[in-house]
Protein backbone atom coordinates (compact mmCIF):
# COMPACT_ATOMS: atom_id res chain seq x y z
CA UNK A 1 0.00 0.00 0.00
CA UNK A 2 1.43 3.38 -1.20
CA UNK A 3 0.73 6.12 0.67
CA UNK A 4 1.20 10.04 -1.13
CA UNK A 5 1.77 12.65 1.50
CA UNK A 6 0.92 16.67 0.52
CA UNK A 7 3.55 18.97 0.45
CA UNK A 8 3.37 22.35 3.16
CA UNK A 9 2.66 24.28 -0.60
CA UNK A 10 0.30 21.99 -2.04
CA UNK A 11 -1.13 22.90 1.36
CA UNK A 12 -0.94 26.47 1.08
CA UNK A 13 -2.03 26.27 -2.64
CA UNK A 14 -5.12 24.78 -1.38
CA UNK A 15 -6.23 26.79 1.24
CA UNK A 16 -5.48 29.92 -1.02
CA UNK A 17 -7.61 28.42 -3.84
CA UNK A 18 -10.59 27.80 -1.37
CA UNK A 19 -10.53 31.15 0.59
CA UNK A 20 -10.98 32.77 -2.76
CA UNK A 21 -13.68 30.63 -3.73
CA UNK A 22 -15.64 31.63 -0.62
CA UNK A 23 -15.05 35.23 -0.62
CA UNK A 24 -16.62 34.84 -4.11
CA UNK A 25 -19.50 32.85 -3.04
CA UNK A 26 -19.80 35.55 0.19
CA UNK A 27 -19.79 38.50 -2.01
CA UNK A 28 -22.37 36.70 -4.31
CA UNK A 29 -24.21 36.29 -0.90
CA UNK A 30 -23.78 40.09 0.02
CA UNK A 31 -25.12 41.09 -2.91
CA UNK A 32 -28.21 39.02 -3.02
CA UNK A 33 -26.19 37.33 -5.77
CA UNK A 34 -29.06 39.48 -8.15
CA UNK A 35 -27.43 41.20 -11.02
CA UNK A 36 -29.91 42.69 -13.07
CA UNK A 37 -31.01 46.93 -12.71
CA UNK A 38 -34.87 46.04 -12.51
CA UNK A 39 -37.13 43.57 -11.45
CA UNK A 40 -40.92 42.65 -11.65
CA UNK A 41 -43.37 41.73 -9.19
CA UNK A 42 -43.11 37.82 -9.83
CA UNK A 43 -39.21 38.43 -9.79
CA UNK A 44 -38.70 39.86 -6.13
CA UNK A 45 -41.55 37.54 -4.96
CA UNK A 46 -39.25 34.74 -5.86
CA UNK A 47 -36.14 36.49 -4.71
CA UNK A 48 -38.13 37.34 -1.54
CA UNK A 49 -39.83 34.30 -0.64
CA UNK A 50 -42.58 36.61 -0.26
CA UNK A 51 -46.55 36.07 -1.65
CA UNK A 52 -48.40 38.74 -4.00
CA UNK A 53 -50.30 39.88 -0.88
CA UNK A 54 -47.05 40.88 1.12
CA UNK A 55 -45.41 42.59 -2.16
CA UNK A 56 -48.71 44.50 -2.20
CA UNK A 57 -48.27 45.17 1.71
CA UNK A 58 -44.45 46.42 1.08
CA UNK A 59 -45.62 48.66 -1.95
CA UNK A 60 -48.45 50.30 0.12
CA UNK A 61 -46.38 50.71 3.32
CA UNK A 62 -43.45 51.47 1.40
CA UNK A 63 -40.90 49.30 2.68
CA UNK A 64 -40.07 48.53 -1.08
CA UNK A 65 -40.51 51.34 -3.12
CA UNK A 66 -41.53 50.82 -7.15
CA UNK A 67 -42.21 52.60 -10.64
CA UNK A 68 -44.91 51.51 -12.52
CA UNK A 69 -44.28 51.65 -16.33
CA UNK A 70 -47.17 50.78 -19.02
CA UNK A 71 -48.81 48.62 -15.78
CA UNK A 72 -46.18 46.87 -14.72
CA UNK A 73 -44.48 47.73 -11.57
CA UNK A 74 -40.81 47.32 -11.61
CA UNK A 75 -38.10 47.59 -8.52
CA UNK A 76 -34.82 48.23 -8.00
CA UNK A 77 -31.66 46.57 -7.26
CA UNK A 78 -30.63 49.18 -5.00
CA UNK A 79 -34.20 48.55 -2.91
CA UNK A 80 -34.36 45.11 -3.00
CA UNK A 81 -30.88 44.80 -0.92
CA UNK A 82 -31.63 47.37 1.23
CA UNK A 83 -34.45 45.44 2.09
CA UNK A 84 -33.20 42.18 2.39
CA UNK A 85 -30.33 43.50 4.62
CA UNK A 86 -32.63 45.22 6.37
CA UNK A 87 -31.80 48.88 5.29
CA UNK A 88 -34.61 51.74 5.81
CA UNK A 89 -35.22 52.84 2.31
CA UNK A 90 -37.45 56.18 3.92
Amino acid sequence: MKIDFVSREELAALKAELLKEIKDILKEKVNGGISQQWFRSADVRKLLGISAGTLQNFRINGTLPYRKVGGIMFYSRADILDLMQGRDNG
